[in-house]
């Protein structure tokens, strides 16, 4: 009688163990699929008179590290121009503003695909517990580094106080 083979038990362990890593790799493509989509947040179209009223406004990714002296700040900002950032110490906060202008190589280019974010970049960062003085900022590859110096306690604020 013609018919099915009957699957051995090699096979279907070998089938097993190689299943597993192809659902691991899958699951880590689209991990950095992920990743690489939330690298920069749009928080929608800008209300700003300065920007165009249908310009995306961007939060770029930042990171922060303290010490004894202070705060350190890293922000992503790709493409952008130094003079157009803006760095704010509010009395609770720092804001960070930059403009991207959106580049055509030729006034007669079709955009065939746009990925790198243009527009408005904003990012505000409450501040809590500290005051705080602007240090040193400085630009360079896309990469925007804010530092702040601890003056002392906000007001109100007694901790360490006797």
């Amino acid at each position: 009688m013609g018919g099915w083979a009957k699957p051995t038990t090699t096979h279907m362990s070998i089938d097993r163990q190689f299943g597993w890593m192809w659902a691991q790799a899958c699951e880590l493509l689209d991990q950095a699929d992920r990743m690489q989509r939330g690298f920069l947040r749009y928080v929608g179209p800008s209300a700003d008179a300065a920007v165009r009223a249908h310009a995306a406004v961007w939060e770029p990714p930042v990171d922060i590290q303290e010490n004894s002296a202070g705060l350190q700040f890293v922000f992503a900002l790709p493409g952008v121009s130094a003079e157009h950032i803006d760095v704010r110490l509010e009395p609770n906060a720092l804001a960070v503003n930059a403009i991207r202008p959106a580049r055509l190589g030729s006034p007669d280019s079709v955009v065939r695909r746009m990925e790198i974010p243009h527009g408005r970049f904003y990012r505000r960062i409450a501040l809590a517990g500290h005051r705080f003085r602007l240090g040193d900022t400085h630009y360079q590859n896309g990469c925007l580094d804010v530092r702040l110096v601890r003056t002392g306690h906000a007001a109100g604020d007694n901790r360490g106080r006797e």
